[in-house]
């Protein structure tokens, strides 16, 4: 063959160019078929991303008197906040008996705060020979890439016995959209947001599948981890429930030998939400202990369930501060519950109503709600489902890759943000990632 017909050969095939039409297709082809390597790329990139802003954050926003050097560094930031908690559990421990202000007779701050899984396992991982920094951060990336493919499987559940390329497609922009995140830098530090996710998402997808023994399994590590046994105990009722109807609409006997392990997912998901402060009211040998702790961090229980929030709004703005929060909360609410989170399962949706409720029930109006609600990663399938302008995968809009890059513009600069206002340090005045 000679040159000139080696070009015109070459002219004639479609070209692989992610800038061309036939590009973008044949990645996306790639992507259907190897959806666990496209799900973790997409995970590494974003991790790159977030290294990129803290590099940003340490070096034009970080104040030294923060980190009491002139030079700070990626390792400054990651370091900072509850790290130094982790930290020092993994090292030293729980104090006992518990620190108290010596003039008022109250607990005050204390590890006994923070869960105890995941430092515990650093310090496994820190008789390798590895320092407290390394183990902890290597284990949340490790953590994080499992994260991100379990929430993948949960969206695409049910789609093993009918593949329907559309669903795929929308699961893995749902997923590769969870790991950008605006507060997904957390990821990077000594925090138990990774080791949560990978627990929630595990115990959803294996309650989707009927094995509620894998799920009270799953629960007793999850109340070790994080206090969000409240919202699995009710996306575990809507799944019974659910399940309960339709077995009586078929005419089929309900949880037919499912019973036992169903009452035992349940009494062991409601134990969970008590084990560590069980624990800490125990090994103090003050029944409270863990709420006094928790109270001395400035939650304040005894406020009742979302009054902190709407009395916050309230000083905010007044009463349209408050209005603003409940149309926020009802459309949310009408998101997940409406078309755009129809392609969903009802136990994820559970999931994604309770979860944030529990979360304002019970948390106080603080900055660190952004990471919290890391949890939260049905938003990411709202925010697919709504760039894509489909509801069920079916029916996706020709140019949705456009749409999707164009709402993954604000979503990498609120992680910029997230990074550099959030993450940084000043003794005199920061707010708490």
């Amino acid at each position: 063959m000679t040159a000139t017909e080696e070009r015109a050969a070459g002219s004639a095939r479609p070209s692989r160019s992610v800038l061309t039409v036939a590009g973008r297709r044949h990645l996306g082809s790639l992507a259907l078929a190897h959806p666990v390597r496209a799900v973790l790329l997409v995970y590494a990139v974003s991790r790159l991303v977030a290294l990129g802003a803290m590099w940003v954050a340490a070096t034009w926003f970080q104040n030294p008197a923060g980190v009491g050097h002139l030079d700070p560094n990626v390792g400054d930031l990651i370091s900072l906040w509850d790290a130094e908690w982790y930290e020092t559990i993994a090292t030293q421990g729980y104090p006992v008996p518990l620190p108290a202000d010596p003039d008022t007779g109250k607990l005050t701050y204390s590890a006994w705060a923070f869960y105890p899984l995941f430092p515990f396992l650093v310090k496994g991982l820190m008789t390798l020979g590895l320092p407290f920094t390394a183990a902890a951060v290597g284990l949340n990336l490790v953590l994080g890439g499992l994260g991100a493919v379990l929430i993948w499987a949960v969206f695409r559940h049910g789609l093993h016995a009918e593949p329907r390329p559309g669903r795929e497609r929308l699961a893995l922009v749902a997923a590769g959209l969870w790991c950008f995140y605006p507060a997904t830098g957390v990821m990077l530090k000594p925090y138990t947001e990774p080791l949560a996710v990978v627990l929630v998402a595990a115990s959803l997808l294996y309650l989707m599948r009927r094995r509620y023994a894998v799920v009270a399994l799953l629960a007793v590590p999850l109340g070790l981890t994080r206090g969000v046994a409240p919202a699995i105990g009710c996306a575990a009722l809507v799944h019974l429930v659910v399940r309960i109807r339709e077995e009586r609409a078929a005419g089929v006997s309900p949880l037919r030998g499912a019973r036992a392990s169903a009452a035992l997912m349940l009494v062991v998901t409601g134990l969970s939400g008590l084990a560590w402060p069980v624990v800490a009211g125990v090994v103090s040998g003050i029944p409270t202990a863990f709420f006094d702790v928790q109270e001395a961090w400035g939650q304040k229980p005894a406020t009742g369930p979302f009054i902190l929030w709407v009395q916050w709004a309230w000083d905010g703005r007044g009463l349209a501060g408050v209005a603003v929060l409940l149309a926020l909360a009802g459309t949310y609410v009408a998101l997940i519950l409406g078309r755009h989170g129809r392609w969903l399962p009802v136990e994820v949706r559970a999931w994604a109503v309770a979860y944030p409720f529990y979360l304002f029930a019970v948390v106080r109006p603080i900055t660190s709600m952004w990471r919290f609600l890391l949890l939260d990663f049905p938003i990411a399938a709202l925010l697919a489902s709504v760039a894509m302008r489909t509801s069920t995968g079916e029916r996706i809009v020709t140019h949705w890759r456009r749409r999707v890059v164009v709402l993954l513009v604000p979503v990498v600069l609120g992680l910029v943000w997230w990074t550099c206002v959030l993450l940084t340090y000043s003794p005199w005045g920061s707010r708490p990632p």
